[in-house]
């Protein structure tokens, strides 16, 4: 068992009664007990299959191939509907909520899926570079090569920063301030994230 998952649920004492005999009922599987994202995962040879949080009025846990369940008792929700494909949340508001076989059923199907290869795969979108973007990019070779080393999640971001705004100086002034970022190599939001 991993000490920072005994940390998470002291930090969420409101949840820790059903934390804590979720957290049993996970480590009694074959899945591996670590910390992704600042919160409890479970992983079967590095591979994400349940996730464990506590939020404001409720915990639960997330089945990141949810969506392969046979959720024959209803329990299985879409926490953000059509933005997440694949990911399944089950919530819990007190530890009488928490039927441990039916839970165990769901987290060993679980399991049997991931071992088995069962995944629904991202479906990637295509990078929407905007004319502004492009036009400087095909003038600046340096600033070309530098946006072409960055992920294709900061290009997107920048991409969507650009392609939001309305008007046409909105979208020059956007493109001025991002170019030494893009020259750096970092992405527009990396002051936020923690890494």
């Amino acid at each position: 068992m991993d000490k920072r998952v005994d940390q998470y649920i002291l930090k969420h004492e409101k949840h820790s009664d059903v934390l804590n005999l979720l957290r049993s009922l996970l480590t009694s599987t074959d899945l591996e007990e670590t910390i992704k994202w600042g919160a409890p995962a479970y992983t079967i040879e590095g591979k994400n299959v349940i996730g464990l949080a506590a939020f404001k009025n409720y915990a639960g846990i997330w089945f990141h191939q949810g969506v392969l369940l046979i959720d024959s008792h209803k329990v299985l929700h879409n926490a953000q509907e059509g933005v997440t494909k694949a990911m399944r949340q089950w919530r819990f508001d007190s530890a009488k909520d928490l039927d441990h076989e039916l839970v165990l059923k769901y987290v060993q199907e679980a399991i049997s899926n991931q071992k088995a290869g069962k995944e629904l795969k991202p479906t990637k979108k295509e990078l929407n570079i905007p004319t502004e973007l492009s036009n400087a990019l095909k003038s600046h070779k340096n600033l070309n090569a530098s946006f072409q080393s960055l992920s294709l999640g900061k290009q997107r971001e920048y991409a969507h920063y650009i392609n939001e705004a309305k008007q046409e100086k909105t979208k020059l002034s956007r493109l001025e301030k991002i170019t030494p970022m893009i020259m750096k190599g970092i992405g527009l939001h990396d002051k936020y994230k923690n890494c």
